[in-house]
């Protein structure tokens, strides 16, 4: 007779303990976000997904002029205002925002892990997109401007990248489920716009979207292995996720 799900987060418990399937979790999560985007880069190098991109955008024009996406004529100002916020320039000024407040409260160690998680996502984020080389989308007009190559998309991949450490360093700070919950479910919200925005506007495909979500979130939870690492090593940096600051 199996286990019930109960009984088997039990079983588990008792082998690992909560510490242990927190750390299981994320090697799995881990696991498959790098089997995934390892499957989906392959078919997007050999045009497996280029019918279904191409009809996904066209889905999101008139038929009569690509021209004009579908909706009311402030959805696609509305989009823009939203996409603005996984630009590289606003996210750069979201992170010196947090920079300076980290900077004010002492707490040098946290400071680190998020300026090294932030410019080493961006390395490699650039990194990937020269590998893949992927042309921007030519089906439909652009509806706002872009300069760099299209796989992985850079406004989903760093929004999630930014967005999801600030909302688990966030949550660090208050307490309670609910509360945690609701931080990291805003800054999941907020990358899973600013990345349906880029197939609205017309200047990625679906994929790009999807490999830049499957991207940050790895590079995202890699930061948090890190962090776990380094709050095990270093008392100091214990101390500064439980609010404890050195006196001014």
């Amino acid at each position: 007779m199996g286990l019930s799900p109960r009984e088997l987060r039990g079983l588990l418990h008792g082998w690992l303990g909560a510490d242990g399937i927190g750390l299981l979790a994320i090697l799995l999560a881990l696991l498959a976000l790098g089997l995934g985007f390892i499957a989906l880069s392959d078919e997007v190098r050999e045009q497996e997904t280029q019918h279904f991109d191409e009809r996904v955008l066209l889905s999101l024009r008139r038929p009569d002029n690509p021209g004009e996406p579908i909706g009311p004529r402030w959805l696609a100002e509305a989009a823009r205002d939203v996409t603005a916020l996984g630009s590289p320039s606003v996210l750069a000024l979201v992170v010196c925002a947090v920079s300076g407040f980290l900077i004010l409260a002492r707490r040098w160690r946290t400071l680190a892990l998020v300026v090294c998680s932030t410019v080493g996502g961006a390395v490699v984020n650039s990194l990937l997109k020269r590998v893949f080389a992927r042309p921007r989308p030519s089906v439909v007009p652009h509806l706002t401007q872009v300069l760099s190559e299209s796989f992985p998309s850079g406004h989903a991949m760093l929004s999630a990248i930014v967005y999801l450490t600030l909302g688990a360093l966030l949550a660090q700070l208050v307490e309670g489920r609910w509360r945690k919950a609701y931080l990291l479910s805003v800054a999941l919200g907020l990358t899973l716009l600013i990345g349906l925005t880029r197939v609205y506007l017309g200047v990625h495909y679906p994929t790009d979207v999807v490999g830049g979500w499957m991207a940050g979130l790895a590079w995202a939870l890699l930061s948090a292995l890190v962090a776990r690492a380094a709050r095990r090593r270093s008392p100091g940096l214990r101390e500064e996720s439980r609010g404890h600051t050195a006196p001014s």
